[in-house]
């Protein structure tokens, strides 16, 4: 049950992520912010397993890194508002990936866990 409300979180955030980047007044609503911030760390919390970490965590730095990635994309505006959802969306996924940090540091540093 809990996987299943991990994956709403994930999909109604990318829902959010996707109208709020296309409706200007939208995407720095600090009411939307806040909600995709909860939805991330739901995601994080029930959606991460032990041997997903390392592909999240390398896809949540692939999102960052490519930010403004459209930026120059003038028709439109789609640029604008594409980069805009990209920002949202590492909005949604950097409390899910400060979750996944947290749970992998802790598996590494876990006492009688030694090979």
């Amino acid at each position: 049950m809990s996987s299943k409300i991990g994956f709403w979180a994930f999909i109604i955030g990318l829902i959010i992520c996707v109208i709020a980047g296309f409706v200007s007044s939208w995407s720095q609503n600090s009411a939307i912010i806040v909600v995709l911030i909860i939805l991330g760390l739901i995601v994080g919390f029930l959606n991460i397993t032990a041997k997903e970490i390392t592909l999240f965590l390398v896809a949540t730095i692939a999102l960052i890194v490519t930010r403004g990635a459209f930026s120059s994309l003038s028709l439109w505006n789609l640029g604008k508002h594409l980069d805009q959802v990209f920002i949202l969306v590492a909005t949604l996924m950097a409390p899910a990936a400060i979750v996944a940090a947290i749970k992998a540091l802790w598996a590494v540093g876990k006492p009688g866990e030694a090979s």
